[in-house]
């Protein structure tokens, strides 16, 4: 049987798209399948699919940061050597036919080391600009296939495909999600989520605002591991992590979320009016093009992060708008499933 390695972590958006991928191939019985990645997160998520883990100590590119972030990129070479050895030992054990690399620093020293044991790569770009990690082994990968039609412009090898997606996060119903949160039917919900460890920024303003929120919305709140407080208000849910972002979706009206583009083409594909706030800070920009690139198209709504202030009257005003709801249910955002594993195909049959 055929084996495939796939890599890729630092966040759950490098992780989430490959476990889209994973579910595919392991119902189909096509491939055996492996995973390489830090005690990261991403080894918590891969780890409910009990496949074979090889375990890398990878150096992060710390931007920003001072001093004590110079420093740790200083060290960087010496680290990503170290690394890509780790990389070579676990590939040599597995042997693949091909790496699939979703990107995030995690997956660079795997890259370059399936490149030097001539092991075929793949790599998928989920952002409209193209991430540190893909940029610098996309010359090693025989394709980077990406999310976005503009993004594959950009490279020589890119290649337009869509972008993965879970089939749970597009299956589940309202009425069935509802009935298990206990949220009535007739509710307005108001689903608001930081990404998978949560948002200080986004739960700040959200808290800031659920008296008078929770008085017009039934709030769901996704608020990341450790995050929750003491509530005794009616119409508000915290939660602090979901594997089944299926169920939370269905119960939505309107999303307030980040601008990973994981995130933002899952509120697509279910139709969903969405409020996304960019990622500020030390940030190569991403979210911020992300939800730019979509607000110019009319199919969501972006409020900075520096007018969190203004978060009620937005959410009010959001879930008024009827052309926004009107734009998304004639859109077209199918999986970009099928496209990828086409691409993934295509290598082991050689």
């Amino acid at each position: 049987m055929k084996k495939i390695l796939f890599t890729g972590g630092g966040s759950a958006g490098h992780v989430i798209p490959n476990i889209a991928l994973i579910e595919e191939i392991l119902s189909t019985g096509e491939a055996d399948i492996c995973y390489m990645g830090t005690d990261g997160i991403e080894k918590s998520l891969i780890a409910e699919w009990k496949l074979p883990y090889y375990q890398i100590d990878c150096p992060k590119l710390v931007r920003g940061g001072g001093w004590r972030g110079l420093k740790n990129n200083l060290k960087i070479p010496s680290a990503f050597l170290r690394a890509k050895k780790q990389a070579e030992e676990g590939l040599r054990a597995f042997q693949p036919d091909l790496v699939f690399s979703k990107g995030g620093y995690v997956a660079l020293p795997v890259v370059f080391a399936a490149r030097k044991l001539k092991i075929p790569c793949l790599a998928h770009e989920s952002d409209l600009s193209i991430g540190l990690a893909n940029r610098l082994s996309a010359g090693k990968c025989e394709n980077l296939l990406t999310s976005f039609p503009e993004t594959a412009e950009k490279t020589r090898r890119g290649k337009y495909t869509g972008a993965p997606l879970r089939r749970s996060v597009l299956s589940a119903t309202k009425a069935e999600a509802r009935k298990k949160f206990g949220i009535p039917f007739n509710e307005k919900v108001l689903l608001v989520f930081g990404g998978g460890s949560g948002s200080r920024a986004l739960n700040e303003a959200l808290r800031k605002n659920l008296k008078r929120l929770t008085k017009s919305y039934y709030v769901l709140h996704l608020c990341g591991k450790g995050n929750t407080v003491e509530s005794n208000l009616k119409n508000y849910r915290q939660i602090e992590f979901a594997l089944d972002m299926g169920e939370i979706y269905a119960c939505a009206d309107l999303v307030i979320s980040r601008a990973g583009a994981g995130t933002v083409f899952e509120i697509l594909a279910l139709k969903k009016p969405a409020i996304l706030v960019p990622l500020a800070g030390a940030t190569r920009g991403d979210q911020k093009q992300n939800a730019k690139y979509f607000q110019r198209k009319g199919l969501c709504r972006v409020l900075p992060q520096s007018e969190l202030d203004r978060l009620a009257e937005e959410i009010d005003s959001a879930f008024l708008d009827e052309g926004l709801k009107d734009r998304l249910a004639v859109g077209s955002f199918g999986q970009g499933n099928e496209n990828i594993l086409r691409e993934i195909r295509s290598y082991l049959r050689k």
